[in-house]
């Protein structure tokens, strides 16, 4: 066994923003953005962005460099805030990598590399595809790295590090990991306050990739373990707390029990659920006493054969709009979260859309595109049926954008009819007008609420140039 070195090792650990989608408001169209007056609304609009609507600090980054391993040092960059410390040595610099930013992450990953520095990958997109990260890196970590990670940091330290950390099982999250906020610039972010209790997903939708990731078996951290992060980054941050599960109420028993246990501590929290939390009165009353202002509820189609078309079977068309009142009559605002151009969908889903937005309320609502991501089983079932409009091995094309490029051409519509239907709903939906109605009447967090709306009429309007500068490139054959 290699003698252990007697000098610290240094690890930087970066955060990788994409060029576009959920970390700015870029516009895909560069020719756009070289007026003035464009390129300073884009550049103020991208940063009041990523100062309130996104810019919450990666957890799983947080995570990693809460581990601690005598001998070596982590510290934290976020590139959202930070300047790159290319002028320091590091022994070891680690990425994560997200399917939607996968070039900048290889191309920085070549930046140290050229400079004689170690790179290690891991993420989301190298689990899914080792093998396309392989060139971009001295060491690969592929799947929850939370018990890997020290793993590799004892390796460093003592001189021997391999070329690949795999998980073997999905780490056991009874065991008490501590985050720690030292690495961070509080004062960067929206809130510092982010919180993950289970992980995996009980539903198997084939546009998402969190079970395909973390597994269908829903695991959990111990309620008092919770209880007392909370409690400990509230003495750092008292601002809002976003728990960051994927679905909040999959489980009722932990969810009550969790909740009612975080009351007397009086926060204020955001999450994800099913709107199936609507016919449930005694969750919802304990998400209201607990400090819940806001979930974003993911209600894809409005028709269940579109919904079914992509193996989401857990929320009926006919109970969403009695849901979500229910949720709304609690005083928590609804992020109602749409797909249109989902396989069962026709000309009509645009004004039923529409029309349900204005009869249920919905405080925030959110009209996306499909988005095929590689390493799904709709991507792979789009590939297999010829309905990718770009190279299926061309994983840069399909990355997430806030100008929501089409990437597919839908079953039921040609591209001729949607991307007119879409972008007239999106113009309709999102007006001025509509943020202020909205804002006015929502049963809390009024300034929120008109913050993402005004926000989304900038959005999609990005939204808009783009897909009509697309559909043309397509009606002259480019």
């Amino acid at each position: 066994m290699p003698a252990v070195e007697q000098q610290g090792k240094s690890v930087l650990l970066v955060f990788v923003q994409a060029s576009s989608g959920v970390d700015g408001a870029a516009s895909l169209d560069a020719e756009s953005s070289k007026g003035l007056i464009p390129l300073l609304k884009e550049r103020a609009f991208s940063g009041v962005i990523k100062r309130a609507q996104f810019a919450i600090p990666p957890l799983s980054l947080m995570l990693l460099a809460s581990v601690d391993v005598p001998g070596v040092t982590q510290e934290f960059c976020d590139l959202r805030f930070d300047r790159l410390p290319l002028e320091r040595h590091w022994d070891l610099v680690g990425i994560g990598v997200q399917t939607g930013a996968a070039r900048p992450a290889f191309e920085l990953a070549a930046r140290f590399r050229e400079r004689g520095t170690k790179v290690v990958l891991g993420g989301p997109y190298v689990t899914i595809f080792p093998e396309r990260c392989r060139e971009h890196a001295d060491v690969l970590v592929t799947g929850e790295a939370d018990d890997l990670w020290k793993e590799l940091l004892e390796d460093l330290r003592d001189g021997s590090l391999k070329p690949e950390y795999r998980q073997a099982e999905f780490p056991d999250l009874s065991l008490e990991r501590p985050v720690r906020k030292s690495m961070l610039d509080i004062g960067s972010y929206f809130t510092t306050n982010v919180v993950q209790t289970t992980r995996g997903c009980p539903f198997s939708c084939d546009f998402c990739s969190v079970h395909v990731m973390n597994g269908h078996r829903l695991r959990h951290r111990p309620v008092d373990a919770v209880v007392r992060e909370v409690e400990r980054f509230l003495g750092e941050d008292r601002r809002i707390f976003f728990f960051l599960d994927d679905t909040v109420n999959a489980d009722d028993a932990y969810a009550r029990e969790l909740f009612s246990r975080l009351a007397p501590l009086k926060i204020s929290w955001v999450g994800q659920a099913t709107t199936a939390l609507g016919e449930n009165p005694a969750l919802l009353e304990t998400f209201a006493r607990s400090g819940c202002g806001a979930l974003l509820v993911g209600i894809e189609s409005l028709a269940d054969e579109s919904n079914h078309a992509h193996h989401k079977f857990h929320n009926p068309a006919a109970r969403q709009a009695r849901w979500i009142r229910a949720i709304r009559e609690a005083g928590i605002c609804v992020y109602g979260s749409f797909i249109y151009g989902l396989d069962g969908d026709t000309m009509a889903m645009a004004s039923t859309i529409e029309e349900f937005i204005g009869e249920t309320g919905i405080d925030v609502p959110g009209i996306n595109l499909l988005r095929p991501i590689p390493g799904t089983g709709v991507f792979d079932r789009l590939a297999s049926e010829g309905r990718l409009l770009q190279d299926p091995d061309d994983h840069e094309a399909f990355r997430f954008s806030w100008a929501q490029e089409m990437l597919y051409r839908p079953r039921l519509m040609s591209l001729e009819e949607f991307v007119p239907s879409y972008t007239a709903l999106t113009s309709r939906v999102f007006t001025l007008g509509n943020a202020v109605k909205r804002a006015l009447r929502a049963p809390t967090l009024r300034s929120a609420v008109l913050m993402f709306n005004s926000l989304y009429v900038y959005m999609y309007g990005l939204s808009r140039r783009d897909l009509r500068k697309q559909l043309a490139g397509f009606r002259k054959g480019t």
